[in-house]
């Protein structure tokens, strides 16, 4: 397994020592954001890719254009805008996430928004990492739906699903597709109390022995279908992001993933 680390894992480390962590845990992919913490907006994308090669790392993606499926606005210039700073970079790819409010977003005006945004990413060697949300306000919660769009956009060759263990436990999936999927994000929630249907980001943790979401069974479909691409840890809660050594926490989700399968 190609296990990989997106920076919400450890958001207080300052990109340096983010890389440092990743090289310490023995991986060499990473995942860096335009929200927690915000590289993107505070950190030149030069710096960003000189510090990535000093480190060894390939920066698989940036996280994330939102909405990416309501394309009006601001959105085609801010497209614009994180393209070419993931390209300055170094990243590979840029994830894209759907409208999460509630409002429905048709799907011709998916196909339209993936047709806008293909020439962008083709343009700047860009992979597109389309991520359905799971959660019940979701504009677009099924993996299935986005093959189905993409397809119809004729982006085949240029983007790819992320398949979030999260994500998929929530919208109820059980459809994987491994030969259509660029990056797998891996997290866990523990609560015993909160229903399936009223779970949020804030519960998202390491994956441990006590997960909820199915990840070990997710894992092993994936692998066997021929998925060869990373998994990336994104947990979301505030008291893995309030730990003093996120490195040993991950570190021993790692041992537990690895040691289970």
């Amino acid at each position: 397994m190609r296990f990989a680390i997106n920076h919400i894992t450890a958001p207080k480390l300052s990109l340096e020592d983010f890389f440092a962590t990743a090289r310490n845990l023995g991986l060499s992919e990473v995942e860096i954001r335009n929200d927690l913490p915000d590289i993107v907006g505070t950190v030149e994308p030069e710096a960003v890719k000189a510090a990535a090669e000093k480190a060894g790392l390939t920066i698989i993606s940036i996280n994330a254009l939102y909405p990416f499926n309501v394309w009006s606005g601001e959105l085609p210039k801010r497209a614009v805008t994180m393209a070419d700073y993931a390209a300055e970079s170094g990243a590979k790819a840029l994830v894209m996430c759907p409208l999460n409010d509630g409002t429905a977003v048709s799907f011709d005006d998916l196909v339209a928004a993936l047709k806008a945004m293909k020439p962008i990413l083709e343009e700047r060697g860009l992979t597109g990492f389309v991520e359905p949300l799971g959660f019940p306000v979701s504009s677009l919660r099924t993996k299935a739906e986005a093959v189905k769009a993409i397809d119809a956009a004729g982006g085949g060759d240029i983007y790819r699903l992320v398949h979030d263990t999260f994500h998929h436990h929530l919208a109820g999936e059980t459809v994987f597709f491994p030969e259509r999927t660029g990056l797998v994000h891996i997290s866990g929630v523990t609560d015993p109390a909160v229903s399936v249907a009223d779970m949020l980001d804030a519960h998202r943790v390491l994956v441990d022995s006590d997960d909820r979401l199915e990840n070990l069974a997710q894992i092993r479909t994936l692998e066997a279908a021929g998925y060869k691409g990373p998994y990336s840890f994104e947990p979301f809660a505030a008291e893995v992001h309030e730990l003093k050594d996120p490195a040993a926490a991950v570190k021993d989700s790692i041992d537990h993933i690895a040691q289970t399968l």
